[in-house]
């Protein structure tokens, strides 16, 4: 299993979705700092988030220090040279560096509490998830905004017509 595979098809799905933010007719600053309820984060913070969990999953998981490319810049031109660099760091970690990533012992901090766990464990019930919670938190922003997103711009998989919906 590469973890870096599914992370980079994903990080560039969400490129996608802030490129049609972008082009939508709600003001951007609006979009970026809107929120699905008042105690969650606005969107430009669970972008951010979902962009760190890619490398805060991956660094360990290959035996390598955690790196950031966040921006304290609030922007999409910000975000979305964030995920270039990230896909761009991620796509040149050798896959054999994830070949004893089960092995691995990962220590992580999950809100206030401090875990240790193995590296399956770690990808599969905590970074993963993790990763996709804040993905979806974009995507559901989003469209609750009113941007014409489908699922398809959110997996790249699924097709419909224009005028299909559910």
């Amino acid at each position: 299993m590469i973890p870096t595979k599914v992370f980079i098809h994903y990080l560039n799905r969400l490129k996608r979705m802030l490129r049609k933010m972008e082009h939508s007719q709600v003001e951007n600053h609006d979009l970026l700092h809107a929120r699905l309820a008042e105690d969650m984060f606005p969107l430009v913070q669970q972008a951010k988030v979902a962009i760190g969990f890619s490398l805060r999953a991956s660094c360990p998981l290959a035996g390598l220090e955690i790196v950031s490319f966040e921006d304290k810049e609030d922007s999409v031109t910000s975000l979305i040279k964030q995920i270039s660099l990230t896909v761009d760091y991620l796509s040149k970690i050798p896959s054999e560096s994830f070949n004893h990533m089960g092995d691995r012992i990962i220590q992580t901090k999950a809100g206030f509490a401090e875990h240790e766990l193995d590296g399956d464990t770690y990808f599969l019930t905590y970074a993963l998830p993790n990763f996709f919670f804040h993905l979806n938190m974009v995507y559901a922003i989003l469209r609750n905004q009113g941007v014409a997103l489908s699922k398809s711009d959110f997996d790249d998989f699924h097709q419909y017509p224009d005028d299909f919906s559910f």
